[in-house]
């Protein structure tokens, strides 16, 4: 139980006045320079205000410094400063300001004023989403994500594995034990193995669709929204409820579940008998939303769908008389847009019912159209990584694969959560290819789609089949970056999260995938971020010991991971030999590495400054594969962290261990900070791929605190050489 928010306290009984107890939790997506950027910042400023303040970092080795019961329970006030949803319920009764991380870095103090006067949380939420709005408390809210927005990349977020891990079964079951049958598509035997695997793959799909309802439901509603979204998304894939053929698919799954997020939150505002409250969140909120919701969508939404369904297959019936190129760019529209829905299953219907009259056109039409959605999207995960979040590009390696056999449902978490610009890509390569194909007289014997039906000779006209497909994935994937770019664009100046221009943060290039995604639920998404794959170097010989000219760079420490995040400096450095209590970041930085003035004069330079002096160490085995690999990262966004500072950093097998280094500039780098500073304090990171684990998260969180401190980069900068710049650098604990 938390005590109700009141004033806060201005005075004591005895005329001495109390200092105001703040607590405050700060996190990012990727969980480390920034979030404890903003935890030293409020820190910092609570302490120049004479307020007391505790703050819990949700970084990547996990929550520390986590607030408690009786932290909560006397507190006046709650900032939160995070781009991520922060489980907002153990702050009922408080009073609670909400905001992006980038506010607690930039303006701390306003923050805390702020608070003061800051609305009471209800307690009715489970994340930031639902309070954003109301408890941003002015200028720094507005860099938040929408409640919409939040809602909907939770529920792709939890979606992603049920389509990968389904799509990936069927696929490798139809690849494996499947084989052309004109009167029935791609055929596994029944009691055969790989229709087990099979059918385990389609009970994935049926359950991707009510997973997106449900979580996009609980995004908004919290618990009681989670039964009612995840019916209601069944009951809107399930046609024959509502007498369609066809269910609502993921489109219906949307609508589902934010009616059910906001339909529970209404009936939680409805005054109940005291005694009824206890009961109100696991039996009468969830019957009632669920019973009103379900019935609504069948008595309501899915008339119009039945509607919808049956008049476009008398609209299709009437135009097979017409020009082939027309009516294959009419069914590709149809087959790109709700990838499984009503107006999907309208055309991919209209085609195979064809096939058994002797035309086998419009199947070939549609089968040119059905894979260029997964592949289009894969595709452009590829060409502009840069713009989605390791969470997406793993998916998009997925969908490549489900693409080539034909599983259009590969495409649909980037549909859920960019619809705005995915659809229309998708819609104008399934266009292109389906009049491609019906241009060419494609012809298709079985009622399936993609390469793997080419493959398996049930295509005619193989080479125009492919002509097609490709030229309809690249359409779309061209246009999907070129939408996506232009609404980045548009987020100019805004801190950019969840694959649209991110934060500049520490995430290492190369890293490969961890598990959890999003709202901790995933395919291949690491804790860190990440940077775009860039592969790993052959090890050569050693490179030749140059004279120290370039700057240094700040590395991370190696470690399994199984290590804790709480482990010790003196414990990690054991990889080092001679480790002693004077060395600097786990011994990672040492005199070698360290130069009191960088030479270059832009970003490029510089980093190549650098590897060439980290080179020095001897444990830089490919000097152009280090560089390479930090401007990968740098591709991603800018390692420019703001304040003057600027960290660029790889994972690589180009370096033997890790390796940190250190280089000032007097005149500064450009660097494109979010602030606009030129970097003058510029660290390095070199990572071998097998320094995976907490450690080296560890030295970058320490690192990201200490240079906060005014007065520590101040003693950085005027330190007059390399073994006075150490000085200072131990004082990093």
């Amino acid at each position: 139980m938390t005590s109700p928010a009141g004033l806060p306290p201005t005075g004591g009984g005895s005329g001495e006045r109390q200092r105001l107890k703040l607590l405050a939790v700060t996190a990012c997506p990727t969980g480390i320079a920034h979030t404890y950027m903003a935890a030293e910042k409020l820190s910092q400023a609570a302490e120049q205000l004479g307020v007391d303040i505790k703050v819990e970092t949700q970084g990547s080795i996990g929550a520390e410094n986590v607030l408690t019961d009786n932290d909560v329970r006397t507190a006046d006030g709650v900032i939160i400063a995070a781009d991520k949803d922060v489980d907002l319920s153990r702050f009922a009764g408080k009073r609670v300001v909400t905001v992006g991380v980038a506010e607690g870095i930039h303006h701390p103090e306003r923050l805390i004023e702020q608070v003061r006067t800051a609305p009471v949380h209800g307690g009715g939420a489970s994340g930031t989403s639902t309070s954003s709005s109301t408890n941003s408390g002015g200028s720094g809210g507005g860099k938040e994500r929408s409640v919409g927005y939040k809602a909907l990349m939770n529920g792709v977020s939890y979606m992603i594995p049920f389509v990968v891990v389904g799509g990936l079964l069927i696929a490798i079951s139809l690849s494996l034990g499947g084989h052309t049958d004109p009167s029935g598509g791609l055929v596994i035997p029944k009691d055969s193995f790989w229709m087990d695997v099979n059918n385990i793959g389609v009970i994935g799909f049926q359950l991707m669709v009510p997973i997106l309802s449900g979580y996009i439901a609980y995004a908004i509603g919290d618990r009681p929204a989670l039964v009612p979204g995840m019916v209601g998304g069944w009951i809107a894939n399930t046609g024959s409820l509502y007498d369609s053929e066809a269910g609502a698919g993921f489109i219906g799954a949307i609508v589902t579940g934010f009616l059910a997020g906001y339909l529970v939150l209404w009936i939680k505002k409805v005054e109940v008998p005291k005694f009824v409250r206890p009961i109100m969140p696991i039996i009468v909120i969830p019957i009632v939303a669920t019973t009103a919701l379900g019935l609504f969508f069948i008595y309501v939404i899915g008339e119009p769908i039945s509607w919808v369904f049956e008049h476009l297959t008398d609209w299709l019936g009437g135009m097979t008389g017409t020009s082939a190129v027309l009516l294959g760019a009419i069914l590709g529209l149809m087959i790109a847009f709700d990838m499984g829905g009503p107006v999907n299953k309208t055309a991919f219907l209209f085609g195979a019912g064809l096939i058994a009259t002797g035309n086998q056109e419009v199947m070939g039409m549609c089968a040119a159209a059905i894979p260029v959605m997964p592949l289009g999207q894969g595709l452009a995960t590829l060409i502009r990584n840069r713009l989605y979040t390791e969470q997406e590009r793993e998916t998009g390696l997925a969908s490549l694969f489900m693409g080539l056999f034909g599983i259009s449902e590969g495409a649909i978490p980037f549909a859920a959560a960019r619809p705005a610009q995915v659809i229309p890509a998708n819609m104008l390569g399934g266009a292109v290819a389906g009049a491609l194909a019906g241009l060419a007289g494609v012809e298709d014997a079985v009622p399936h789609g993609g390469p793997i039906v080419a493959v398996l000779g049930a295509v005619s006209g193989v080479p125009m089949f492919f002509v097609a497909v490709v030229i309809g994935t690249v359409v779309t994937a061209l246009t999907t970056v070129a939408l996506v770019d232009v609404s980045e664009r548009r987020r100019k100046g805004q801190p950019m999260v969840d694959g649209l221009a991110p934060q500049p943060e520490l995430a290492l290039a190369g890293v490969s995938a961890g598990a959890g995604v999003g709202v901790g639920v995933g395919v291949g998404a690491g804790s860190d971020g990440l940077g775009a794959g860039g592969g790993t170097a052959t090890a050569h010989a050693p490179a030749p010991r140059t004279e120290s000219t370039p700057v240094s760079a700040a590395s991370a420490a190696d470690a399994s991971p199984d290590a804790t995040a709480d482990r010790s400096a003196d414990a990690s450095a054991g990889d080092s030999a001679g480790a002693s209590d004077d060395e600097v970041l786990s011994g990672y930085l040492t005199a070698q590495t360290v130069k009191v003035r960088l030479d270059s004069g832009d970003k490029e330079a510089a980093i190549r400054e650098m590897a060439r002096l980290l080179a020095a160490t001897g444990k830089v085995t490919d000097v152009e594969e280090l560089v390479a690999a930090a401007l990968r990262r740098e591709e991603q966004g800018t390692t420019g962290l703001g304040e003057e500072i600027a960290i660029p950093h790889a994972k690589t097998d180009a370096v033997t261990a890790p390796v940190v280094g250190f280089a000032r500039s007097a005149e500064g780098v450009e660097w494109g900070s979010l602030d606009g500073t030129k970097a003058k304090l510029v660290f390095m990171i070199s990572v071998p791929e097998a320094a995976a684990g907490d450690e080296h998260l560890r030295i970058l969180a320490l690192l990201s605190r200490k240079l906060m401190d005014t007065g520590f980069r101040e003693r950085l900068m005027t330190a007059p050489d390399e073994a006075a710049v150490l000085d200072v650098l131990r004082e990093i604990r």
